[in-house]
């Protein structure tokens, strides 16, 4: 969709608002993956992306089926988990290793194998430091009521079965982190349980890939945008980095060999979907988007209102992890250079995101604030877009709903960590390739 020229100015110093804020386009929903788009795919392509869909469509037969054979026939299933739990900040990653080996760490380590889904994965949002999963009980909250939407990107297809598992919000990749710190901590037999669940998530991450080297947002296949390959949350770097370490860590050593050189090939492939997906405006590198489709790795729109842009947030995950690399290829380098050069020219200082007396959160102006970046850049033009529930897309964050502009963070200043942790990257690829 090409939207109208934006009336927002940026500079590298400062920011002028636009004087009347405008509605300049209407979001419209992603496309998932189906058996139709396969078909249209150039034929040397479309049996690998068929069995992947197969794969995906057995493996949420198998997942459903599960919990019906845990529980007698005719027997009423337990409630739902309980939803907006702590996520991976229920399950601490910061202890003495010798706390890992305790019975909380270990209580905490049960319940997240109790959750852990035939294929391998997590859901997200729960708090894995509560109860462990009932016989027949759900792996995820439901979404919500009952009540149909289909105006709605974000409705699920069954509101009972949703993000089961998942990438999004760190989920699967946390459960994996903590279980490879317990299974450490406790040797021998006792921690059979968490290294076999590490190792059937190492599975799952290799069974979600997509063929181009992408992660979905949801494995097997939930549909709409989940289907995208998601750079929003960090999830293909997470998925990357982990499977990385897997090949690399001796402490990993307890994975099967066969698992950790399949590892080494999908961290080959996930590189080469990061570089793939990094957006080119009139042939410069700049930055991510938060989602790009799985089959042309176009960007993407997400919820109503996450339209396809590209996002300084997703960017800064992504340069963060190829500035990890300890040997980056040209590509990386290039990479990196151009993102870094696009933070730079969409820094804006003076002004400040925030909370202004009975009007809720604004942009407004406030002398030596910054710098920020807007959520979201329109492809074409290169200025900030802001979205609403209603799918409207508007050129300035002021004037979308005040509910809106409250529950997102529409301004953002994390790109100054990449900003700021380039300069000993160029020394030390530099030196490191002889420049």
């Amino acid at each position: 969709m090409r939207i109208a020229a934006i009336s927002i100015l940026l500079a590298s110093a400062t920011m002028t608002v636009p004087l009347a804020a405008k509605v300049i386009g209407t979001n419209v929903p992603a496309t998932e993956l189906s058996a139709e788009r396969i078909a249209e795919l150039p034929a040397g392509e479309r049996a690998e992306w068929q069995a992947y869909l197969e794969r995906s469509q057995r493996q949420l037969a198998a997942d459903r089926a599960s919990l019906v054979a845990e529980l007698p026939a005719g027997a009423t299933p337990p409630p739902a988990p309980e939803p907006y739990g702590a996520g991976p900040k229920s399950m601490p990653m910061d202890r003495e290793t010798a706390w890992y080996a305790g019975d909380e760490a270990r209580r905490i380590a049960d319940t997240v194998v109790s959750f852990q889904t035939p294929a391998g994965g997590w859901s997200k949002n729960q708090n894995r430091a509560g109860p462990p999963r009932l016989p027949g009980q759900r792996y995820s909250a439901s979404a919500g009521s009952a009540t149909s939407n289909p105006g709605n990107f974000d409705e699920p297809v069954d509101r009972n079965w949703t993000y089961v598992g998942t990438l999004d919000n760190g989920a699967t990749t946390a459960e994996m982190r903590y279980l490879a710190k317990v299974a450490a901590a406790v040797p021998g037999a006792t921690g059979e349980p968490y290294r076999n669940s590490f190792v059937q998530g190492v599975r799952y991450l290799l069974a979600a890939q997509y063929p181009n080297g992408g992660w979905p947002q949801v494995w097997p296949l939930q549909g709409g945008y989940h289907d995208g390959i998601t750079f929003n949350d960090n999830a293909v770097a997470q998925a990357a980095m982990l499977l990385d370490e897997v090949a690399r860590d001796p402490q990993f050593a307890f994975v099967p060999t066969e698992l950790r050189t399949q590892a080494a090939g999908a961290v080959e492939r996930g590189m080469a979907a990061i570089l793939a997906a990094q957006v080119r405006v009139d042939g410069k590198l700049t930055g991510w988007p938060q989602q790009v489709d799985a089959l042309t790795m176009a960007p993407m729109s997400a919820r109503n209102y996450e339209m396809r842009s590209i996002a300084a947030g997703e960017t800064t995950d992504v340069v963060m992890f190829l500035m990890n690399q300890p040997d980056p290829s040209p590509e990386v380098r290039a990479a990196v250079d151009g993102a870094i050069a696009w933070l730079r020219d969409k820094a804006v200082n003076d002004v400040a995101f925030t909370r202004v007396e009975g009007e809720g959160r604004k942009l407004i102006p406030q002398p030596g604030a910054g710098p920020l970046w807007s959520r979201n850049y329109d492809i074409v033009t290169g200025q900030p877009i802001f979205g609403d529930r209603d799918k409207s897309i508007h050129d300035d964050v002021n004037g979308i709903s005040e509910g809106r502009r409250n529950g997102y963070a529409w301004w953002v200043g994390q790109p100054a960590e990449a900003l700021a942790a380039y300069p000993a990257w160029q020394q030390r690829v530099g030196v490191a390739n002889g420049g």
